[in-house]
């Protein structure tokens, strides 16, 4: 226990897909231990609250600033409107608690900082010395990035960064994931249909399920177009200058984990959705600032934290252990397919995967929560 006192931590949004992962997270290392927890609700007021080995209590209004007040640190996983709703009317109020927050719509505010200890401790606690309140989770994948390939933004090695990212369903919430199990087992039907066709092969086989994803039979009514069987280039609204807001994330969120307010690192690519259930992955291609053995740079990559590990460039590893499936549920960052590039002794390629709901997501919360706790006592 951090001090005789307990925090009162208020939790919104812990039922949805990150709440979960950061419940159970928290349940795994024992934090509910160092805090007073208060459940809260935009829909059940009232209700029992879920049961973490203390007792169950009912849950308590989301809307009620008044009671939000009375917290010591608010963390939210509810959402981005929840977050332009509440998130003003409480600081109004006058309360100047700890707010943590998974939604986006805090990035970009100057009194914020977006967490991710393994890389940026310092910047948490200059934060936290200078009187910052508002801590808030990065991008997924950008945060997956860095914690695979820190140690050569911290050597300050990387002249710009192109990602190209592959992004599963569960980037898009548990509805998505849902409708892409569904569009599977809707294909499926179609397969089974046209394999019962006496003249039917691989190929007319193909046809009809290539019908079936381009008609209006298909669910999508999250995507709006098949994932299943398909990939969709686009991620989040269009800007004028033709990124997408996904792909506009990775620069910015990238340099203000750093703390680079001048001469930002530039980082750019395109992210693509793909039909994996969960974790993302990301093809990388490095510029260095000065070419360097592969041999060093893997040893600087794995120094940077104890969750990354190098996978050897080999078809056998990297099958094995660069997939999502292989890293769903984990906190591991495997990094592989790391060589010199063919357009100089300067340019790195690497494949890295993670868990997008774990240090995408929930994690970072979970690790400020308790460094917030800790200074605070």
């Amino acid at each position: 226990m951090y001090g005789n006192k307990m925090k009162k931590v208020g939790f919104v949004g812990w039922r949805g897909m990150v709440g979960s992962v950061l419940m159970d997270r928290m349940k795994e290392e024992n934090d509910f231990k160092l805090i007073h927890p208060v459940f809260f609700t935009t829909s059940q007021i009232g209700e029992p609250g879920p049961d973490i080995g203390s007792g169950v209590q009912p849950l308590i209004d989301a809307n009620s600033v008044e009671y939000l007040g009375d917290m010591d640190l608010v963390v939210s996983c509810q959402g981005s409107d929840y977050t332009k709703q509440m998130h003003s009317l409480l600081r109004n109020s006058g309360w100047n608690g700890y707010w943590i927050d998974a939604a986006s719509f805090l990035r970009k505010s100057e009194k914020s900082i977006i967490v991710l200890d393994p890389i940026n401790s310092d910047q948490i606690e200059k934060g936290i010395d200078t009187g910052i309140k508002d801590y808030v989770g990065g991008n997924c994948t950008v945060s997956l990035m860095l914690m695979a390939i820190g140690g050569l933004f911290k050597e300050n090695l990387i002249q710009w960064v192109c990602s190209m990212t592959y992004q599963a369903a569960s980037g898009a919430g548990a509805a998505s994931m849902q409708e892409l199990l569904t569009q599977m087992k809707q294909i499926g039907e179609i397969s089974n249909k046209s394999q019962t066709k006496s003249s039917s092969n691989i190929l007319e086989i193909d046809k009809d399920i290539n019908k079936f994803i381009n008609s209006d039979k298909i669910s999508k009514e999250n995507f709006g177009y098949s994932l299943a069987g398909n990939v969709l280039p686009y991620i989040d609204s269009q800007l004028k200058n033709g990124q997408s807001r996904e792909e506009w994330k990775n620069q910015f969120e990238t340099n203000k984990i750093l703390g680079i307010t001048n001469d930002p690192i530039p980082l750019d690519g395109i992210c693509v959705r793909v039909g994996s259930m969960r974790c993302h992955s990301q093809a990388l291609t490095i510029k260095l600032k000065k070419p360097i053995p592969i041999g060093d740079l893997e040893t600087i990559i794995e120094k940077s934290n104890k969750w990354v590990r190098v996978v050897q460039n080999s078809k056998e590893a990297s099958l094995n252990e660069l997939t999502p499936s292989a890293v769903s549920g984990k906190l591991n960052i495997p990094v592989g397919r790391l060589r010199i590039m063919n357009m100089g002794d300067d340019f790195v390629s690497a494949f890295t995967s993670g868990d997008q709901l774990l240090w995408g997501a929930a994690e970072p919360l979970r690790r400020v929560l308790k460094i917030l706790i800790k200074n605070s006592s």
